[in-house]
């Protein structure tokens, strides 16, 4: 594909449905991630509890529980406006309401669990809607446009940090003026815009459907019971995207890649969950607004732009490759933050390289994802896929306060380690490089 081919896939107006459900992916991040640690540190919540909150994000790391009935259920209330749709309409109804009473609550400190149930509602009404989300993009791209992935996945990633970086410039702007309940009483507004964008998007249309009802009728028996039929829907529904994976990709490299995509990105994880914190102690909210969310929500568009162009001309591997190495080198400068103290420029310079980084993997990694979706069961299995990577990303690095205070808040440390902790998956990528170009040749050639 030559560049002005893969520049005009950028043409198709599906790619601008794919920004704006990646906004409304990346938003609840601010709701639940830097705008709540910085509203919590302010409210002189301590580091470890403040991590501990985060426990709520671990709720990403299972959607796939779930994920087969958003395959399989139309609600009935929206259905009209397609399965897809109307699962992310009812998601970003209840966040909405979930925020709105958040913003109601004068000292956070003082109602800890509260404020923690209601972000854990936050993030689970959040896991539901990516898991529609990413079966909308799936949906749309993935069968026929096989060339068409790595832009459509710049775009999601493009989506989610916009949506994620420039509400939470506003956030951090406006919170020392205005005070945090305001701001979230903004963002609620803000679900509410992206309620009404959502309305505007077209369902995509599949085979999704008819290929449930093939496997279902492979099931089915004459004159079988009601009990027997219910069995055989819910093996469908739950046990079928499973065995599709490992079928199509064998038992031994289908856990290959789980394992990747579990360690891939844990690194860059713990720095995400604590790095307001770190620069909480270091420079003012509007500071962190200006730096983190304009300059480096600005830099992540443009550097996954320019990542999704890379990926297709290098291929999607060596770009996760690229990625790695680059995401460990990006930890290290944020040690060198840490030695220098509050210096600006150190600062610009950590984050646009820490957003160049994340931006270039994260195009590759939901490219890799989106390939190995099936047609059949695309949310339960891309929900499967990034699950297994969320678990790694929210689980683990709940813990990342805890492990700052273990080094004593020794910031620079923690951040060396982080960078080490990027090494055992770019070991397993390059044990399984060549089947995973394998599998992208083959969707290439199957797919024309």
């Amino acid at each position: 594909m030559t560049l002005s081919d893969t520049l005009k896939t950028y043409l198709d107006k599906r790619i601008l449905w794919v920004f704006l459900m990646g906004c409304a992916s990346g938003f609840p991040w601010v709701l639940i991630a830097s705008a709540l640690a910085a509203w919590l540190k302010d409210a002189g919540v301590s580091r470890t509890e403040i991590g501990l909150v985060g426990i709520a994000y671990g709720i990403y790391a299972f959607n796939f529980l779930w994920a087969p009935l958003i395959d399989r259920i139309n609600l009935p209330a929206v259905a009209r406006v397609g399965q897809r749709k109307s699962w992310i309409l009812i998601t970003q109804g209840s966040m909405a309401t979930l925020t709105l009473y958040l913003a109601t609550i004068q000292s956070p400190a003082d109602s800890l669990l509260v404020v923690g149930l209601l972000i854990f509602g936050i993030a689970l009404f959040s896991a539901t809607q990516d898991i529609a989300i990413d079966a909308f993009r799936v949906d749309h791209f993935s069968y026929g446009h096989q060339a068409s992935i790595p832009a459509a996945s710049a775009m999601a990633t493009v989506g989610w940090w916009a949506g994620y970086s420039f509400p939470g410039y506003f956030a951090f702007a406006y919170a020392d003026t205005l005070g945090w309940n305001a701001v979230y009483l903004m963002l609620t507004g803000c679900l509410i815009a992206f309620m009404v964008a959502t309305c505007f998007v077209t369902e995509p249309v599949t085979e999704r459907e008819s290929l449930q009802r093939e496997i279902e009728a492979q099931y089915s028996q004459t004159g079988q019971s009601q009990a027997r039929r219910v069995i055989n829907w819910l093996t469908v529904t739950a046990w079928e995207p499973l065995a599709d994976f490992f079928k199509n990709h064998g038992l031994r490299l289908a856990l290959l890649i789980l394992l990747f995509i579990f360690l891939f990105k844990i690194g860059e994880a713990f720095l995400g969950r604590m790095s307001i914190v770190f620069y909480k102690e270091l420079f003012t909210n509007e500071e962190i607004g200006t730096y983190q969310k304009l300059y480096g929500g600005l830099a992540t568009c443009i550097f996954a732009l320019i990542g999704s162009v890379i990926n297709v001309r290098l291929g999607v591997t060596r770009g996760l490759l690229i990625g790695g190495v680059t995401m460990a080198g990006s930890n290290l400068l944020f040690a060198w933050l840490a030695m220098a103290g509050p210096d600006k420029s150190l600062l610009l310079l950590a984050i646009l390289t820490d957003n160049f980084t994340t931006a270039f993997s994260t195009v590759a990694f939901v490219s890799f994802l989106t390939a190995l979706t099936g047609k059949a069961f695309s949310a339960t299995q891309y929900a499967l896929l990034a699950s297994i990577g969320n678990a790694g990303r929210t689980v683990l690095a709940s813990g990342g306060g805890w492990f700052v205070d273990w080094t004593g808040g020794n910031w620079a440390l923690f951040f060396v380690i982080t960078a080490l902790m990027v090494i055992p998956g770019l070991v397993l990528l390059m044990i399984i490089r060549k089947p995973l170009e394998r599998i992208s040749n083959q969707n290439k050639e199957s797919n024309g």
